[in-house]
């Protein structure tokens, strides 16, 4: 991802999320090197991750694929990719938060090796009030593979 990405992935985040993140927060993060992904189909961005990495840990921070195109195994590519970069920077476990109400999501994680650990109470801005976060993680691989 680049910044030049962000008025399109503006565009899906603004369609995707009732609470999306602001331009502000992608550019600090692409700023800050994060892992910063798009998924271009046909010349059109319809996908991006951001990921932190560092002392061993990965945590995604944002994973979307534009409504018009989930359910046809992007989410699934930009996760492998995360995965991919995660293990040549020597990463061992991956993380992240999703809502509880998000199954679609937690489907997919879990097809792909993430478990819940943990929980934070009142992680996410809702219609009324807050919602909880699942954390889930990955463990790519333990120090004596």
């Amino acid at each position: 991802m680049r910044l030049e990405n962000l008025p399109e992935v503006m565009k899906i985040e603004a369609v995707a999320h009732l609470f999306p993140w602001s331009e502000k927060i992608f550019q600090d993060c692409i700023n800050a090197n994060y892992s910063s992904w798009v998924y271009l189909y046909e010349q059109q961005v319809i996908g991006y991750s951001m990921t932190t990495m560092a002392a061993g840990e990965g945590h995604i921070l944002n994973i979307c694929v534009d409504p018009a195109h989930q359910g046809q195994g992007y989410g699934k590519l930009l996760l492998e990719n995360i995965f991919e970069t995660a293990m040549k920077t020597d990463i061992k476990v991956v993380f992240l938060e999703v809502r509880p109400s998000n199954l679609v999501a937690i489907t997919l994680y879990e097809k792909h090796g993430f478990h819940e650990v943990g929980r934070r109470e009142k992680y996410y801005p809702a219609k009324r009030g807050r919602e909880d976060a699942l954390i889930m993680a990955r463990v790519l691989f333990k120090d004596d593979e």
